[in-house]
């Protein structure tokens, strides 16, 4: 039954729970990790209902074009964010890397969760089993669909060639193993965890080989902004960790301007309330590159124990039980990694890169 936006159900014995729609791409690792969400949400509040409403995204209908082509910054989110807006979800799961550094008024991320393995992974055909992209022949095709991909592993292992590849994960599983065409494809590890198929993963790049994308590995709950109860809810879901890490890294990549059509990298490390933020920009080839690292103390001083204003978004993450301080330290930080970038060429390498990628 519904009541005004929000729905509501009666269960047996006449007792009244809230409905929460949770929004979802309609792929398997798409609703792996939106019931992950939601199972955390349910044990934590026994008594809502939860009800998985599942979506196809303009990413998942276009599969003959590399993504950095289509030139959309929301591929994947824009149907999910039109749901949210007309209110037939409350809530909806993405994976962080998926969503703008500045998302559209009204929105904001209530939840960035504990993030798995950020790095990348090589899976190569079984019967490269037991090599490496170090190992593999010369001329071996590796598929990627990402620019950051390419462009640091041409530089690294300059003996393979990379060839685009498109679709979710089954699909390039399948084009990979019943197909000669490609000797490896290169995944996100996180994914490929998350369905069970760590058996599949060949080697995972540390950052020497490949720096990973910004959010990359980590779940983020998009909701309305003025729902006070949902962003009350999920905000328990919140990493601190995670939500620095991630606050630095997107402060970054909206400084540089940069989206899925460029190829920028980073990697974070967080020890002993020190934040340390590395950060990358490459040419196509990955023949250019600017790479710098910067570092800041996130521990809060405790002097600002006032209460963090629950509206403030940072990169368009809201925390209001995450020190205030620390957030704002994070996200300086990515904005000064980005000006010291800025100061060496950044702005010219990445404006070549989006313009080889659009004639191409």
């Amino acid at each position: 039954m519904m009541e005004g936006p929000y729905k509501y159900t009666r269960d047996g014995s006449g007792a009244v729970s809230r409905v929460i729609r949770v929004g979802t791409r309609k792929s398997q690792l798409a609703r792996i990790q939106t019931d992950s969400v939601a199972d955390k949400l349910k044990k934590l509040n026994p008594n809502i209902s939860l009800e998985i409403v599942g979506m196809s995204t303009m990413g998942d209908k276009i599969l003959d074009t590399a993504l950095s082509k289509i030139g959309e910054k929301s591929l994947f989110t824009k149907e999910l964010e039109n749901a949210l807006e007309r209110n037939e979800v409350d809530l909806v799961v993405h994976s962080l890397k998926d969503l703008p550094t500045t998302l559209p008024a009204g929105f904001t991320i209530g939840a960035v969760l504990k993030r798995e393995n950020p790095h990348d992974a090589a899976v190569l055909h079984p019967k490269h089993e037991g090599k490496t992209l170090e190992t593999l022949p010369d001329n071996s095709v590796i598929g990627t669909s990402s620019l950051r991909r390419a462009a640091q592993l041409k530089k690294r292992f300059p003996h393979l060639v990379f060839k685009d590849i498109r679709g979710n994960l089954n699909t390039r599983l399948k084009k990979l193993d019943e197909k000669d065409d490609f000797a490896a494809i290169v995944l996100a590890a996180a994914g490929l965890r998350r369905m069970g198929w760590d058996n599949r993963i060949s080697q995972i790049l540390g950052p020497e080989d490949c720096m990973y994308a910004v959010g990359q590995g980590a779940l983020a709950v998009e909701v309305r902004s003025r729902d006070a109860d949902i962003l009350e809810m999920v905000s328990v879901l919140h990493d601190p960790e995670t939500v620095l890490r991630c606050i630095a890294e997107r402060a970054f990549l909206r400084h540089l301007e940069g989206g899925c059509s460029v190829p920028v990298a980073v990697h974070t490390e967080l020890k002993n309330s020190q934040l340390y933020l590395t950060g990358a920009v490459f040419s196509l080839d990955g023949s250019d590159s600017l790479k710098e690292t910067m570092q800041t103390s996130v521990a809060a001083d405790g002097k600002s124990s006032d209460a963090v204003d629950e509206r403030v978004q940072r990169v368009g993450v809201t925390a209001g039980k995450i020190s205030g301080e620390a957030q704002d330290a994070a996200e300086r930080l990515g904005v000064d990694l980005a000006k010291l970038l800025l100061s060496k060429g950044a702005k010219e390498i990445l404006t070549v890169a989006r313009q080889l990628n659009d004639a191409r």
